[in-house]
């Protein structure tokens, strides 16, 4: 086992292969260290999440050590039959590679029992192996930009099903009309680790599973007859709250508020509490008041102004209460520094939850839709709320176009993966934000790609928020809270969680300079413990 750190509540344990791997996400899932919060499992790493205050990297690594790996545990789960038309793009091609015909190759997927170890990439995504193995197709050497959904394919040892349209470069030998991911089903997700897998020819007319459908929700009744009706969105405007944790097995990140300092104290001000459902903006949102309604503006500063029913005009603060009458209509203009500004209305908005949160999570398409003119926002989630801050302070030093700001660093979990030289240009380079830069990660460019000097494929592992990701072009990406769970390319450092709200407000043509509070730090099984079962 290696143990390596890959920021300050995260780590990777690595292991020597899948099966090893599942032992101990068995093992662990069974039998819980105290501390670890969440378990990511991948093809050859589990990435674990721990609460600090109450353990550590060192004292955890030490109590995994000990945990033999002999022992699987029952994984049993659904039956599923899925029905495949074999007219892949790549077929011929993976039959060259493993010097077969394509009809041999086609028994070979049908007549394999094919078992979910785990998922990531994108929800409802699964990784299946194969019960007789003999599977070790290589990815494309250049990625598709677009793959279609349902689209059944084959890398390294695994198969698996785009849910879907999305880039990648796994070898396509089918198409399945299945869905794997729909929001309107109870359990969104088709497959899910522990479930066993057989792939049938879609000519055939299979019988497939069918998975109950989510019974419709009630409409929510607001408390009090105030609403707000939606006259303008600006670039985009986004339901947030604290997001969706736990949700690994689906393939979901946590997603949420990009800033969540500044959702907080969005709430608190208003006297909700401080995960309810706020709007997050890039600017240009406008909205009318239909009643009597206290809100705030919190996080990028933006110009605020207030048009009262008789058309006289106000410019306000932010990071106070302010009432709206019946009529008022409230503006806010683009951020002067930063990107995203947070609105919060007293007594919390009545918003549609999926998976627990009303948060928009930008990859995996869940939550409410952005936000359209004409929409009627309902108010009055809560019943009892606190008492109105006065003295919440606004936050200060985000970045303008063209302006620099430092980010703290932990080097890890593949820093060794990179030239010397690479890990010193990733320090001593500004990094620009580029305008591809989205909820999913913020994409750097610098004069100097960062070289690699490892350069085999890296099997799919877990991945968090603040992860610098670095891709075949050298130029990285920044992950933040819409990040898929899992990915393929060496991540060469990660944030520091104190900073990922800050991250969250650089906006494109600003730049980055990263400096490292840890360096790279790793642990193997025997200095972890001198007791590391065999």
């Amino acid at each position: 086992m290696r143990f390596l750190a890959v920021n300050l509540s995260s780590f990777l344990v690595e292991l020597g292969s899948l099966d090893d791997t599942l032992a101990l996400f068995d093992s662990l899932s069974r039998s819980p260290e105290q501390g670890i919060e969440e378990i990511i499992p991948a093809a050859r790493t589990l990435l674990i999440r721990f609460q600090p205050t109450q353990t550590s990297m060192a004292k955890l690594a030490e109590q995994i050590a000990r945990r033999p790996l002999t022992q699987r545990g029952q994984r049993s789960g659904q039956q599923v039959t899925i029905p495949v038309h074999y007219n892949g793009e790549d077929l011929s091609t993976v039959a060259e590679l493993m010097g077969i015909g394509v009809q041999e190759v086609i028994r070979r997927h049908q007549e394999s029992t094919w078992n979910v170890a785990f998922t990531g990439f994108a929800p409802g995504f699964a990784y299946m192996v194969s019960d007789n193995g003999g599977w070790r197709i290589p990815r494309r050497s250049t990625p598709r930009t677009r793959i279609p959904a349902g689209s059944v394919a084959l890398a390294g040892e695994f198969s698996g099903i785009y849910p879907q349209a999305s880039p990648g470069g796994w070898q396509l030998i089918g198409q399945t009309e299945l869905q794997m991911w729909d929001m309107a089903r109870e359990q969104p997700a088709l497959l899910l680790p522990g479930a066993q897998v057989r792939f049938v020819d879609g000519a055939a007319g299979a019988k497939t599973v069918s998975l109950p459908s989510r019974p419709c929700p009630q409409a929510q009744s607001a408390t009090e007859g105030a609403t707000l009706s939606v006259l303008a969105t600006g670039l985009q405007t986004l339901w947030q709250d604290d997001g969706r944790v736990g949700k690994a097995a689906m393939g979901l990140s946590e997603s949420g508020a990009m800033d969540k300092i500044a959702l907080h104290a969005a709430n608190r001000i208003v006297g909700n509490p401080v995960n309810s459902p706020c709007l997050e903006t890039l600017g240009g949102f406008r909205a009318r008041a239909n009643g009597d309604v206290v809100i705030t503006v919190t996080g990028a500063p933006c110009p605020v102004a207030l048009r009262t029913s008789e058309g006289e005009c106000y410019a306000v603060e932010s990071y106070r209460p302010l009432n709206l009458a019946a009529g008022d209509e409230i503006h806010l203009g683009t951020p002067t520094r930063g990107l995203r500004s947070y609105l919060a209305v007293r007594s919390g908005f009545v918003v549609q939850q999926s998976l627990g949160s009303a948060a928009r999570d930008s990859l995996a398409q869940v939550g409410p839709e952005p936000l359209c003119a004409g929409d009627i926002l309902l108010i009055g989630a809560h019943q009892r709320c606190n008492a109105v801050l006065l003295d919440e302070l606004p936050v200060v030093g985000l970045p303008a176009a063209g302006e620099t700001v430092t980010l703290d660093i932990i080097l890890g979990p593949r820093t060794d993966w990179f030239s010397a030289k690479a890990v010193e240009q990733l320090t001593t380079q500004a990094w620009q934000v580029t305008p591809q830069s989205n909820r999913i990660g913020l994409r750097l460019c610098a004069e100097q790609p960062l070289a690699r000097c490892q350069h085999q494929e890296l099997p799919s592992e877990g991945t968090c928020s603040g992860s610098i990701q670095v891709p075949a072009s050298g130029q990285p990406v920044l992950f933040l809270h819409d990040h898929p769970l899992t990915g393929g390319y060496p991540v060469i450092a990660a944030v520091a969680e104190y900073h990922l709200a800050l991250a969250g407000q650089i906006p494109p043509g600003a730049s980055i300079r990263f400096n490292v509070i840890q360096s790279f730090v790793e642990l193997t099984g025997s200095t972890a413990s001198d007791h590391r079962a065999a």
